[in-house]
């Protein structure tokens, strides 16, 4: 069981930048992937980001270059960076986890964070 709780989200100015982070409890954090998703209201829940517990990343086109994920092994957390947010990035950002390598599809996570809000104003 893992379980996941994000922070850092808010209100920023398109531009600038904000950094997300995920905590995970439970064991066996380095053999799960993760996951940042988001999801805007009307829209579907989309991947943004994704790390295997070895390091690779994967990012949707969309935010490639301007954002960033890292994990850290240790400590349980994982991490996204936004450079250059722009409106269009405007959502609840979700942290997820799952079992060995990244999927891009929501439903293959089997767990979730409560999501935090990111607000880009322009």
């Amino acid at each position: 069981q893992v379980q996941l709780v994000e922070a850092g989200g808010g209100l920023v100015q398109a531009g600038d930048s904000l950094r997300l982070s995920c905590a995970a409890s439970g064991r066996g954090f380095s053999d799960y992937a993760m996951g940042w998703f988001r999801q805007a209201p009307g829209k579907e829940r989309q991947f943004v980001a994704g790390i295997n517990g070895g390091g690779r990343t994967y990012y949707a086109d969309i935010v490639k270059g301007r954002f960033t994920i890292s994990r850290d092994n240790v400590k349980n957390t994982v991490s996204l960076q936004m450079n250059r947010p722009e409106p269009e990035d405007t959502a609840v950002y979700y942290c997820a986890a799952r079992r060995l390598l990244v999927e891009t599809t929501p439903d293959r996570y089997a767990y979730w964070g409560q999501g935090t809000q990111v607000t880009v104003s322009s």
